[in-house]
């Protein structure tokens, strides 16, 4: 559904993105949460659009962030922000450019991005390989976080291996939109594959504050309401324009293995 865009809804959707960076650091506070995999059950419930704001939010806290395209068969990520690549995953993975000369700047300061190209083969063989694994430890030594977005992982195994080889991942879920059996299936796959589940992203989620006002407080505490005529703003441009999320409690740490899985 589109939606007309407003400065009140932006500065919602930006809250939105801190609070859920803020739930992340809270989610482990003793082994910290640096690499994390942003997915969804199906198509279409603004995965990509989560990851960009999160990436947006990591970045504008002072910290360098490194946003990497892992949905090779629906490369979404590169249009969306606007910067693209002469080279990607493929190219480093097969030793043809340095991870670093494949990475590119964003319009937002301490925020990378690395990208994939298209009609890459066998996308699930390429994540499970020990060259990616290791790629995932360079990258995680290089940025204070690494953000992937993957497929759906209801349709496509990819996030449940490369769930194995970060610290954890969150399942983003349309409101109004995604059945219950999909979702359990979701959570299923990544729990087969022993994945740091860290919680429920709820996105495109009908909220008071982005219908009708964006509310502050003033210093004595009174809640003043700034009205505003336009509805959500759209998202950053992916298949599931709402932008607006809430961001359910993160679920105990299940880490009982090695921080990245592979060997």
């Amino acid at each position: 559904m589109a939606r007309k865009k407003g400065g009140a809804d932006k500065l919602v959707v930006q809250n939105a993105a801190k609070t859920l960076l803020a739930n992340i650091r809270f989610a482990s506070v003793d082994n910290p949460i640096r690499t994390l995999v942003i997915t969804s059950s199906v198509p279409n419930e603004g995965k990509t659009t989560v990851a960009v704001n999160l990436a947006q939010a990591i970045a504008t806290s002072g910290k360098r962030v490194l946003l990497v395209e892992c949905d090779m068969r629906r490369r979404s990520v590169a249009d969306m922000i606007g910067a693209h690549a002469k080279a990607g995953l493929y190219a480093v993975l097969s030793d043809q450019v340095r991870w670093e000369n494949a990475v590119v700047a964003t319009g937002q300061q301490n925020m990378d991005f690395l990208d994939a190209e298209p009609h890459i083969p066998n996308p699930a063989d390429i994540i499970s390989s020990k060259r990616f694994a290791r790629l995932v430890q360079i990258l995680e030594d290089a940025y204070d976080y690494v953000i992937f977005d993957t497929p759906p992982v209801g349709t496509f195994v990819d996030a449940a291996i490369l769930s194995t080889m970060v610290d954890g991942t969150a399942l983003v879920v349309r409101d109004n939109f995604t059945k219950r059996d999909e979702v359990v299936h979701a959570f299923e796959q990544l729990k087969k594959a022993e994945a740091n589940i860290l919680g429920v992203i709820l996105n495109g989620c009908e909220t008071e504050t982005s219908e009708y006002y964006y509310a502050y407080y003033t210093k004595d505490g009174k809640r003043v309401k700034k009205g505003h005529s336009g509805g959500h703003s759209a998202g950053a441009g992916d298949a599931a324009p709402d932008a607006d999320f809430a961001v359910d409690a993160p679920m105990p740490a299940q880490r009982g293995r090695g921080r990245h899985g592979i060997n």
